[in-house]
C-alpha cells in the first residue's frame, strides 16, 4: 500500500476507472456478440453506438473501433442486412440580423 496521500488517491481513482472501463468493455462485447449471432440493422447500430461510446471514454483506440465497424459492415453485407438510411442533419436556419445604419454627423 502506498504511504503518500497523493498515491493513495491515485489508487482510489484507478480502482474507480477500472470498474467504469470494465462496464464499458462488457457492454461493447455483448453488443458485438449479439450482432455476430443475429445480424440486423438494430444490432449493427447498437454496435456502432457502443464503439463510439468506448472511443469517447478512451477505452479503445479510434482505429480499432473503425476496424470493428468495417468488419461488422462486411458481415452485415454478406448476411443480407441492408444498412439503415443515414439522415442528414440540417443546421437550423440563421436569423438575419437587421443592419444598423450609421448616422451621419
Amino acid at each position: 500500500m502506498p504511504i503518500i496521500a497523493s498515491a493513495k488517491k491515485r489508487v482510489r481513482t484507478a480502482r474507480k476507472a477500472t470498474v467504469r472501463n470494465s462496464k464499458t468493455k462488457r457492454s461493447l462485447k455483448s453488443a458485438i456478440k449479439l450482432f455476430a449471432k443475429t445480424p440486423s440493422t438494430k444490432s449493427m447500430s447498437s454496435v456502432h453506438s457502443e464503439l463510439d461510446r468506448a472511443v469517447k471514454k478512451g477505452v479503445i483506440h479510434k482505429n480499432k473501433a473503425a476496424r470493428i465497424k468495417s468488419n461488422a459492415a462486411r458481415k452485415a453485407k454478406s448476411g443480407g442486412v441492408k444498412p439503415a438510411k443515414s439522415v442528414k442533419k440540417t443546421a437550423p436556419a440563421k436569423k438575419t440580423a437587421t443592419k444598423k445604419t450609421a448616422s451621419k454627423k
